[in-house]
């Protein structure tokens, strides 16, 4: 009890990084359809210190720092795969969620605040149906601050190459842990019952 109110104690507010800027000149989306309940992708969404037991591209996710909701600050590396070859990728961002059954629809935002991709916003929303969970990233950001060619390698590289490859790759193997979880579940109820 005492190491609780001790933990509570140095958790800190949430980030409050409001909404998604529109005014970026790189927006990449990414979509992905799972059949598993709202519930339970978000929750492996959310988790993201887990994402490495669900994520083989992901070398690491470490918080530096955490807060309230359950975001902070944290430490992300992935691979883009390019055939054989794996290209490590570092940042660091401010994560904040909304949870589900907040009175803002359920979403997961971070902001960029180290690395090559610093400035960039993102967020995951998660769309409820009869037969599943729509599951949505956006990635809004100008781009590195690098003379010339920073609007050109964000637009034609970064964006396309880097964040879309590994942000398809993280949806579909979210995706799949949560159908697998939303199995198992509906296996114990069933025998169970």
């Amino acid at each position: 009890m005492a190491v609780d109110r001790a933990l509570g104690a140095a958790m800190k507010d949430p980030f409050v990084l409001g909404p998604m800027p529109t005014d970026g000149r790189m927006t990449t989306v990414d979509e992905h359809r799972t059949t598993a309940p709202l519930a339970i992708i978000f929750d492996l969404a959310a988790d993201v210190e887990r994402w490495t037991a669900h994520l083989s591209h992901y070398r690491y996710v470490r918080f530096q720092e955490r807060r309230s909701d359950g975001g902070g600050l944290v430490e992300m590396s992935a691979n883009r795969d390019f055939g054989a070859i794996a290209w490590p990728t570092f940042w660091t961002s401010e994560m904040s969620i909304t949870r589900p059954g907040s009175p803002q629809p359920a979403s997961i935002r971070f902001r960029h605040v180290q690395g090559v991709t610093k400035g960039m916003d993102v967020e995951w929303t998660f769309s409820p149906s009869k037969d599943g969970t729509l599951v949505r990233i956006v990635h809004v950001w100008n781009g590195p601050r690098w003379p010339l060619i920073g609007d050109v390698a964000a637009r034609g590289v970064i964006g396309p190459v880097f964040v879309h490859g590994i942000a398809s790759r993280t949806l579909a193997g979210l995706a799949h842990a949560a159908e697998s979880r939303a199995t198992d579940a509906s296996r114990i109820e069933v025998s169970s019952g």
